[in-house]
């Protein structure tokens, strides 16, 4: 596994089939704790992992794990990358909105094995995406019809979309190999999703009439410090903007999919904290994005709710 380039894929597989679920599981029982209702009223399990394959799969073991009920109807995605936390959540709203009284646990857990290796002048990508990326997973629970005085929410998710950049092509890749996972970024990522990002804006808030970026709340999957920073340039972001994103990958680096839950958590912790009226920095108003293989972007608006 420390050689660049060799034949590993067998022992990073032994390891990830084993340890994502487990990892699921540590955030999945403390999501189930906070919600404070019994694990038997989950009916939709979303699992979300770019960290192996395998049947039957994550989604199977967690449920074993966590000794939910057979008949939870479960849907496993694997190898979608950073975008996927804002898929989840998306199919598990539409989950949610069309199943009376479902209640969706979302899994996102990523773990480096498959990607990790030794340096080589020849694959300075790869040794970037090794910099960047963490271990790390996170779990929420969605619903659509609130039970009052027993469950408390944390944001409301408003409207969702998913859409593919043009002319990105190759710019994010990841290919499944005997070595391992491999992941190519091309250097003008960040230029290529700074220049589309607001057109997505545009179409998620014009039916809210807002316009103004800074009125928002930001939660954006951080990629890495000059997506952010392109981002915050070409959009005027004033610089609190996007201190959430860039505190959890100072502390986590990339989790891929889990990023974006690890986000809403630290918005929600702090703004508690800082005694601020919502869960969104005090701010009505919210958008989360997700970056990823394609160039995709998933957007979902977002409502705070009182503290």
């Amino acid at each position: 596994m420390c050689e660049c380039m060799a034949p590993s894929l067998d022992a990073r597989q032994d390891m990830a089939v084993v340890e994502v679920p487990k990892l699921g599981k540590e955030a999945a029982t403390k999501a189930i704790k906070e919600w404070g209702q019994p694990k038997s009223k989950i009916t939709h399990l979303v699992f979300c992992s770019i960290s192996g394959v395998d049947m039957p799969g994550a989604d199977y073991q967690l449920t074993k794990l966590l000794g939910l009920h057979p008949s939870v109807k479960r849907l496993m995605m694997y190898q979608q990358g950073c975008f996927a936390g804002g898929t989840a959540l998306r199919l598990a709203k539409d989950l949610a909105e069309n199943n009376k009284g479902a209640r969706v646990l979302v899994v996102c857990s990523e773990i480096t094995a498959l990607i990790f290796r030794g340096p080589s002048d020849s694959h300075l990508d790869s040794l970037i995406a090794q910099s960047v990326f963490g271990d790390g997973a996170a779990a929420v629970i969605i619903g659509s019809d609130l039970i009052p005085e027993v469950e408390k929410p944390l944001f409301e998710l408003v409207s969702t979309a998913q859409t593919i950049l043009p002319d990105s092509d190759g710019a994010i890749e990841g290919h499944l190999r005997e070595v391992g996972l491999i992941i190519h970024i091309l250097k003008d990522v960040p230029k290529l999703i700074s220049e589309n990002i607001e057109k997505s804006l545009v179409e998620a808030f014009k039916p809210l009439g807002i316009s103004d970026w800074n009125s928002l709340f930001w939660i954006a999957h951080p990629g890495g410090p000059a997506i952010l920073d392109q981002v915050e340039k070409k959009l005027a972001l004033m610089p609190e903007k996007l201190k959430p994103t860039r505190h959890v990958f100072s502390e986590y680096g990339n989790v891929s999919s889990a990023c974006v839950l690890f986000i809403m958590d630290e918005m929600r912790k702090s703004s508690a904290k800082n005694g601020l009226k919502t869960t969104g920095q005090g701010l009505e108003w919210g958008v989360l994005f997700g970056f990823g293989p394609g160039i995709t972007i998933e957007t979902v608006v977002l409502h705070s709710v009182s503290t």
